[in-house]
């Protein structure tokens, strides 16, 4: 699957290596799971998990996404970016507490089963190319523009927060743009725990350890969790993570999906009974690590990839100490960070989506796409994701129903 590729030898690693590649991975670990943990872990809990299976889940995760981001960013010297299912998380806090937790268990085997055969059959490479670059464009702009507006909604409570960190960002963006963000995450902290004097919350370090949960096979289990999770997992983090690599340039040459999906939703498969509901190719923290600002040469970003997974290892072991500290930062100050960091992929992609080489009625299909990724709405348990892709596609061929070359110029 991998024969065609030349993986770097550790002096090109080295060569390549930058203190914002390295900087890019910790700014999306601290996103990734700064907020979307206390969704994680509130999902556990309606499955009415026990402390130590929340912990076991979360440990095998982070050690998959650790696997999962060094061998495919090595591989294919791309910043593949992995991360457990946002979207698939939120559905488990309302459909959990309908199954038991062994049913559960069943219900993510048979997801991620299906996940892989679609990767592996190459059906996901087949609607992935025919995906509209417009529209994949508008796609990603519109998920991640709700993180940009929420960091900025944060003026009405934490005014001197923003301000600050707003500041430091547009100062070292214009005279040290590659370490914007480090700078940002400093101003931070030297504010919130200096001028605020928050306290950090202290926590004894102690390994993890995984818990086996025999799974128990039903319909409710297939009916619940299996179908709808596969759908919610493929159209609300797949694809937009595909369609990341696509807009930073990484075509299907350089990163198929096939090996891509194929390897997270096997790996999800073998480690579903330790509580892995899911792992996937990331949107959000991959675009984090897949722009400008990670490293000027797209070429050389494949080392924030090994990074972002060298982190995940250690996140894993320490999976319990994660659960009381990440949840004790201030939330402002995640979502602050966040939205900054993100604001260069969300100038590129917006600026992808509504380019002037597109026909108008292209750009049109495009901005259905992205006002309903950035409404953030959920209809029938279905994302904003899921129903960008639908309108934005439909809106797509419609467009182009018996249209000739001139029609919308």
């Amino acid at each position: 699957m991998f024969r065609k590729y030349h993986p770097p030898s550790l002096r090109q690693i080295r060569q390549d290596s930058a203190l914002s590649t390295f900087v890019a991975p910790l700014i999306a670990n601290l996103a990734g799971y700064g907020g979307p943990l206390a969704i994680v872990i509130g999902a556990a809990q309606a499955g009415h998990a026990s402390a130590e299976q929340i912990t076991s889940m979360l440990c095998v995760i982070a050690l998959m996404v650790g696997i999962a981001g060094i061998s495919l960013s090595y591989l294919t010297r791309t910043p593949v970016i992995t991360a457990w299912s946002t979207p698939g998380a939120a559905f488990l806090l309302t459909a959990l507490p309908t199954v038991s937790y062994a049913e559960a268990i069943a219900g993510f085997i048979i997801a991620n089963g299906i996940i892989f055969l679609i990767a592996y059959t190459g059906m996901f490479d087949t609607v992935m190319n025919k995906l509209p670059k417009s529209i994949a464009a508008a796609l990603l702009a519109g998920i991640l523009f709700r993180f940009g507006v929420n960091s900025f909604a944060m003026l009405g409570s934490e005014a001197g927060l923003v301000l600050v960190m707003l500041l430091t960002y547009v100062l070292f963006k214009r005279f040290l743009p590659r370490y914007a963000t480090l700078f940002v995450l400093i101003a931070g902290c030297l504010y919130v725990f200096g001028w605020q004097h928050a306290s950090v919350p202290h926590v004894p370090l102690h390994i993890a350890n995984v818990v086996w949960t025999t799974p128990q096979f039903t319909w409710n289990a297939l009916l619940n969790i299996g179908l709808p999770l596969s759908l919610i997992t493929l159209t609300g983090q797949q694809i937009t993570g595909i369609a990341v690599l696509r807009a930073s340039g990484y075509d299907a040459n350089q990163a198929p999906a096939k090996p891509l999906v194929g390897l997270t939703a096997f790996l999800s498969t073998i480690t579903a009974p330790f509580g892995n509901f899911g792992i996937n190719l990331a949107a959000i923290t991959a675009a984090i690590c897949t722009e400008h600002a990670c490293h000027p040469e797209p070429s050389k970003r494949y080392v924030a990839g090994l990074w972002y997974g060298a982190m995940n290892l250690l996140i894993a072991l320490f999976a319990g100490v994660l659960v009381v500290f990440f949840l004790g930062l201030p939330k402002a100050l995640i979502t602050v960070l966040a939205g900054l960091a993100l604001m260069g992929a969300i100038l590129s992609n917006i600026g992808n989506a509504f380019s002037s080489e597109h026909r108008m009625i292209d750009r049109e299909a495009a901005l259905i796409t992205f006002m309903t990724c950035a409404s953030g709405v959920t209809v029938f348990q279905m994302g904003s994701a899921f129903w960008g892709i639908v309108l934005g596609c439909a809106s797509y061929l419609l467009f182009h129903w018996r249209s000739t070359p001139h029609v919308g110029k």
